[in-house]
């Protein structure tokens, strides 16, 4: 975002604000774009198909691909880009309807582990084509090979960088 004031950096506190270029701008602005507009689409498909919400076809999907179908809370957490808080709430829901049940790691009783039940993978097994399907039209398909690589390496920078610098999902 370029500076309100007109030049390349200005001071506040004790660190000089290094405003982004035109370039930059553009970047961030096409990225939140796509960030915000990308998350309705796909959890309107979740919602009117499957009746579950984008966070917990990932919460689902994630203990789904685990080994023993179980992942530790805080692992599921940061791969479903949800606070511990979140996880556990949705978490309870989908106790309550039958699809997941929490228990002690037996590892590590300090943990909490959360397991996807039969009926639970049913319901990921049921709603992933049409999730799938979402996915392929609106981020695969209109990209070329060599753009999803190169979407794949700036994500995960991005992600590096963040978790780093301790901003990453499931840092709390």
């Amino acid at each position: 975002m370029a500076s309100p004031t007109g030049p390349d950096v200005s001071e506040t506190s004790d660190a000089p604000v290094r405003w982004l270029s035109e370039e930059e701008t553009g970047a961030w602005k096409a990225l939140v774009s796509l960030l915000l507009q990308l998350t309705g689409p796909l959890d309107a498909q979740l919602q009117r198909d499957s009746g579950l919400s984008l966070f917990e076809y990932l919460v689902l999907s994630s203990m789904s691909m685990a080994p023993g179908r179980a992942l530790r809370m805080s692992e599921l957490a940061r791969l479903a880009n949800g606070s511990l808080s979140r996880l556990s709430n949705v978490v309870k829901r989908l106790e309550a309807a039958g699809w997941v049940r929490r228990c002690p790691d037996p590892v590590d009783g300090r943990y909490t582990v959360a397991a996807l039940t039969d009926e639970g993978f049913a319901v990921v097994e049921a709603a992933a084509p049409g999730h799938v399907d979402a996915v392929r039209r609106l981020v695969i398909d209109p990209l070329t090979a060599a753009q999803q690589r190169s979407l794949t390496a700036i994500s995960a920078r991005l992600l590096a960088a963040m978790q780093s610098s301790g901003e990453g999902a499931g840092t709390c």
